[in-house]
């Protein structure tokens, strides 16, 4: 598969600036020392680099750059643009952004332009320009960095405008957006462009979660997606009328529900991503977004952020186990990374990140147990040299992950407030994670073809095309599991009139009546063909089957005895609809009759806790073997005697917490 590296990208973050020139030569040899080739530099630089709105100083940049050139690193330059300097806020107060409250901020924090100014966009296109200009050329400069961790909304003047201007060019007339949004409801037809107001607190919104008119809100997370987005291509242009070839990225943040990652990804040369896993975050949740970062371009991506040893941010946030890094690092790169990078190599002596773990403490000592583990995985990345850059991650199984999905069924009042769009992706991701079946994460506009099954729970959104894809899918012999709150509204939020789940109910075999919402002290059982019971709880729709089968029924209440999980044969493939939530037991035998029906194996027969990913390249497998169980595991029969990449010697035995093995075969 294509990448755009040489080697391994292992380095991350660094702020010279922010230190005396003789802590630089100090970096470089602590740096050497732990294996680091790559620096990201000049990430919120913008006030050093421009000091007024005439005035440009790019002395202190070029002699970091020719540092770190003479080093001979990989250069990861960034664009600045993340964060605003104080002067550009003084003299245009309109460039800060108007929050959700609608109180327009001071300086202050990042991320603070509003998207849509057009003095924002004015300088920080100039900047990227200068920026591609001066060290474009710079063959050590192998990735431009567009701004930092997009995200955050406005709803200032000038976004409402521009927002009128994308209703236009999406909806054409009034009519048409009145209808849309069913305006009839409360009487809130619009009879000028100029009448409509974004839907924050102080219009349409309840809470930031919630609104009166979803069609409205879920309208405006798409527009100021596409305004950051553009903001995104600004600058990447004004880069490439400089510089042709460099890679240009900018740095995503996973699961983040304010971005559309697939339209975005569409616009970058390589996927980057920040990790930042919570303590008592879920290993088959991080491998998750692993995999959709890899699903967004179908192709390995960069690990542009994770730390060394603890956040600084998080509620709790606990250092990192010995080993935990390394496990962690090769857990990214099992699932498609080709670099490995900190935030950050040189932890800050102040603000509020000052706490942030890094590969160099406060202490400055090349002796702390984490530049130790640092220097330990450069080694044995080095020591890897090519061999899995560019691998592809085979999978059979496809899972679904849509952003319009994801505003429009939590923006919806009711069912239930517990049903949230992550947590429901991530239950069936979690199967097939500890069941070592390989999962790619796909958009709904996906070459389905390339799956013996797709997964898309809560596929509530059902836009147009959507269905027809999928029918045709099955049709053609594939496996398709589905459910509850699926196939209940279109683009706009409004309902797919003729019974649930609307265009989908013709392939899933049934018809929903009602969907009954369950409060977290309320359950349901399911009972199968077979005897056996499951809990389950959250929703219950009341099928009715219209060719289906039922696999299982609901145990209690005025519907018991009603089917709850069916199977439908449509053309030559298959349909699940599971019309519960069922426990992890229940989820378990469900989709290990999806599994049987699709023709799924395991890479491995074994049954192992063990994480065990592989990834595939000129004809070579390579195998990452990672204990994250926190208790010591046997290492699969099938693999004793095999040559690890990383230690030299031969598997077998046990594997202790956070112990890594790489198989090629």
């Amino acid at each position: 598969m294509k990448t755009p590296f040489n080697r391994i990208l292992y380095g991350g973050d660094y702020n010279p600036n922010q230190w005396p020139r003789e802590i630089w030569e100090e970096d470089m040899r602590l740096f050497k020392k732990a294996g680091i080739n790559s620096a990201t530099v000049n990430v919120f630089s913008w006030a050093k680099i421009q000091p007024d709105e005439e005035t440009y100083d790019f002395s202190e940049l070029d002699d970091i750059v020719e540092m770190l050139s003479r080093e001979n690193y990989d250069i990861v330059l960034a664009t600045s643009t993340g964060a605003m300097p104080a002067w550009l806020v003084k003299r245009y107060p309109e460039v800060s952004r108007v929050d959700y409250e609608g109180r327009r901020h001071k300086f202050g924090q990042r991320h603070n332009a509003c998207p849509n100014s057009p003095v924002f966009q004015k300088y920080a296109r100039r900047l990227a320009q200068k920026l591609a200009r001066r060290y474009g050329n710079n063959p050590h400069v192998t990735c431009w960095h567009i701004s930092n961790e997009y995200g955050g909304e406005c709803y200032c003047e000038n976004c409402e405008k521009a927002f009128r201007v994308w209703l236009r060019k999406k909806y054409g007339t009034l009519k048409a957006l009145n209808r849309a949004w069913n305006t009839e409801f409360w009487g809130h037809t619009f009879y000028d462009w100029d009448e409509i107001v974004a839907p924050n607190a102080l219009g349409d919104g309840i809470g930031r979660e919630k609104t009166a008119f979803a069609g409205l809100s879920i309208d405006y997370r798409r527009f100021m997606s596409d305004s950051m987005l553009e903001n995104y291509k600004m600058e990447r242009d004004a880069i490439r009328s400089v510089d042709a070839k460099t890679t240009i990225t900018t740095n995503l943040m996973g699961t983040y529900k304010g971005l559309d990652y697939f339209k975005w990804a569409k616009e970058m040369d390589i996927v980057s991503w920040d990790n930042y896993p919570a303590y008592n975050t879920p290993w088959s949740l991080t491998a998750m977004c692993h995999d959709l970062m890899r699903g967004l371009k179908d192709q390995p991506f960069m690990l542009m952020e994770q730390t060394p040893s603890q956040q600084n941010w998080q509620p709790y946030n606990s250092l990192k186990r010995p080993g935990q890094m390394r496990a962690q690092s090769w857990q990214t790169v099992a699932h498609g990374a080709d670099t490995i990078q900190f935030f950050q190599l040189r932890r800050s002596v102040g603000a509020c990140e000052k706490f942030h773990g890094a590969v160099i403490s406060h202490s400055g000592s090349g002796e702390t147990r984490v530049f130790k583990e640092v220097s330990q995985l450069g080694a044995e990345l080095a020591a890897l040299g090519n061999k899995t850059l560019g691998a592809e991650n085979p999978a059979e199984v496809g899972i679904l992950f849509d952003w319009d999905n994801y505003w429009a069924l939590e923006y919806t009042s009711g069912p239930n407030v517990e049903l949230r769009y992550v947590d429901q992706i991530h239950q069936y991701y979690r199967y097939f994670y500890e069941h070592h079946i390989p999962v790619d994460m796909i958009p709904v506009d996906a070459d389905f073809s390339r799956y013996k099954a797709v997964v898309a729970p809560v596929l509530y959104m059902v836009k147009q095309g959507m269905a027809e894809a999928l029918e045709s899918y099955v049709q053609s012999g594939g496996t398709l599991i589905t459910g509850f709150m699926s196939g209940i509204v279109d683009q706009s939020d409004n309902v797919h009139l003729g019974g649930y789940p609307g265009p989908l109910r013709r392939m899933c075999g049934v018809w929903a009546e009602e969907i009954d919402a369950l409060a977290p002290e309320q359950h349901n059982t399911l009972k199968f063909a077979d005897g056996s019971e499951c809990g389950c709880s959250l929703l219950c729709d009341i099928l009715h089957l219209e060719g289906a089968e039922a696999l299982a029924c609901y145990g209690s209440d005025f519907y018991a005895d009603t089917p709850a999980v069916t199977r439908n044969r449509f053309g030559s493939g298959t349909v699940y609809y599971v019309g519960t939530q069922p426990d992890a037991q229940g989820l378990e035998r469900i989709l290990n009759s999806l599994t049987a029906d699709a023709g799924i194996a395991p890479i491995i027969e074994e049954n192992t806790r063990l994480e065990i990913t592989r990834r595939a390249a000129d004809g070579r497998s390579y195998w990452f073997i990672i204990n994250l169980t926190g208790e010591p595991q046997p290492v699969p029969e099938s693999f004793a005697g095999e040559s690890d990449l990383l230690s030299g010697s031969k598997a077998g035995g046990e594997m202790k917490p956070f112990d890594v093995l790489l198989i090629e075969r």
